[in-house]
């Protein structure tokens, strides 16, 4: 198959994909792995198959895969697509280059250095540096590895003895932060979490007594993440409260906003993040609420110094860094060597639609969780399971009258809305409850979308409860 006409048929594919998208279908069409793996060709060949099997692997690929441009995807916290993002991922990709020097990636470089500096204006940080990441995960890590330099300036060089570095965070912090304290050396066992309110929302004073309870038995703080939309919840953290706590105890103030980060662009919400400016270091994911195509995501720190001492190896690989491109080759911002072109898809979207664009976005996804939530509370047999701050909505079904298990109903409602494969909503727990997380994140999602939703879901529970249809659907009035 000529060039051409490979690059066109796969060009119809996406084309065709983006407009289904539109139309009456499923999410998911619900497959068990053992029969999918049966089902469909696998294995790698000796010989190859050609360019035309390739397509026909495309076209089964396309259609085993979660569509997660449909509205009815509510799943995680993110959702849908950004056509321009997704120009920008296809043009990256064409071009196949690195970003760790000027030379191989010239305005590649320029471009993620004008959107890191524009990113930390926004949080308040207009000195600062950044470097984009492989996703909030990686950025945690490196707010406390850059912790760890504050603290202990040449651990870098000669290690450090982790043992009795504690770091805190809330009580409904993303997992990641478990996952940086091993790979920094410190240990799970060393990462205090830190009593909620009944919002979700870290407490500042049980902070100060996990603080002054550490150094009673000998522990020695050294950082605290506060979070900017909790997972579950989507829960702010009083973010300049525990700043002015954490310094006044000499520790570093590290915000995962990579669910929350957005909330900046909105001055009706922003008061979410009040205090951010204060602290030292910030992650914020550009493919959560502002839609781009995973991965995007910026880590943005104060001190640019630290962070350059900090990825200070790369000093050594002679064959990258030279010292007349050493003011912008940004790998001297890097944990990583090779790393994608992931500022192109941002930089073309943000120049698409301006900071008021994102601005609209935000303040539209939270009119949509408003209005999901109050249909939530104007119905006999729903419950919301936990006050609101962000766009995640936590109910579950409370039937008047059932006398049996609430989290085993719950449970087999969403059980059987998967593999029906209409909607996809996350199930989480609050405490002990299971609970329907729907995340509002996704440009599709309409008031009818939200109807149908809650229409599709009833209907189910009105199933297993009585096994026959709710005989209370939801409007759209």
């Amino acid at each position: 198959m000529e060039l051409e006409a490979f690059i066109g048929e796969v060009a119809d594919r996406i084309v065709g994909y983006l407009h289904a998208g539109d139309k009456p279908g499923k999410v998911a069409e619900p497959v068990p792995y053992t029969s999918l793996s049966r089902t469909t060709d696998l294995k790698i060949p000796l010989e190859g198959h050609g360019m035309n099997a390739v397509l026909d692997d495309i076209d089964a690929y396309l259609r085993s895969c979660v569509k997660t441009n449909r509205p009815e995807f509510m799943n995680p916290l993110w959702g849908g697509i950004n056509t321009v993002g997704l120009a920008g991922e296809i043009i990256a990709s064409l071009t196949n280059t690195s970003m760790y020097t000027y030379e191989l990636a010239p305005l590649a470089t320029l471009i993620e250095d004008t959107l890191l500096k524009r990113m930390g204006e926004i949080v308040g940080f207009e000195s600062g540096a950044g470097t984009l990441t492989t996703g909030g995960s990686n950025g945690n890590m490196l707010g406390m590895l850059c912790a760890r330099q504050a603290m202990n300036p040449s651990s870098t060089q000669s290690g450090f003895d982790g043992r009795k570095m504690v770091a805190y965070v809330s009580s409904e912090a993303h997992y990641s932060v478990l996952m940086a304290a091993n790979v920094i050396g410190i240990g799970h066992q060393n990462v205090v979490k830190v009593a909620c309110d009944e919002g979700g929302c870290m407490r500042p004073s049980a902070l100060q007594e996990e603080i002054e309870r550490t150094r009673r038995e000998g522990g020695v703080p050294f950082c605290v993440v506060s979070t900017a939309g909790t997972t579950v919840r989507g829960a702010f953290d009083p973010v300049k409260d525990i700043g002015d706590i954490a310094h006044a105890n000499g520790l570093w103030h590290h915000v995962d906003a990579a669910w929350g980060g957005s909330a900046l662009f909105s001055s009706k919400h922003r008061l979410l993040m009040d205090g951010v400016e204060f602290a030292d270091s910030v992650c914020w994911d550009a493919h959560k609420m502002m839609g781009l195509p995973l991965i995007c995501s910026a880590f943005l720190v104060k001190d640019s110094e630290l962070l350059a001492r900090l990825c200070a190896h790369g000093e050594v690989a002679h064959y990258l860094f030279h010292e007349d491109s050493k003011e912008i080759d940004s790998g001297r911002y890097s944990l990583q060597c090779g790393r994608r072109n992931d500022a192109l898809k941002l930089w073309l979207a943000w120049r698409e639609c301006g900071d008021a664009g994102w601005a609209k976005l935000v303040d539209r996804f939270m009119e949509l969780a408003d209005y999901l939530e109050l249909k939530v509370q104007q119905h006999e047999s729903l419950e919301m399971m936990s006050s609101r701050m962000w766009t995640n909505v936590c109910f579950r079904f409370t039937p008047q009258g059932y006398e049996g298990d609430l989290n085993e109903l719950n449970s087999e409602i969403r059980n059987r809305m998967m593999q029906n494969g209409n909607f996809m909503v996350s199930r989480s727990n609050i405490g002990n409850d299971v609970v329907f997380r729907s995340v509002i994140t996704n440009p599709k999602i309409t008031e009818q979308t939200l109807d149908n939703f809650l229409e599709e879901i009833t209907r189910i529970c009105g199933d297993v409860v009585r096994g026959m249809p709710s005989e209370q659907p939801f409007s759209s009035s």
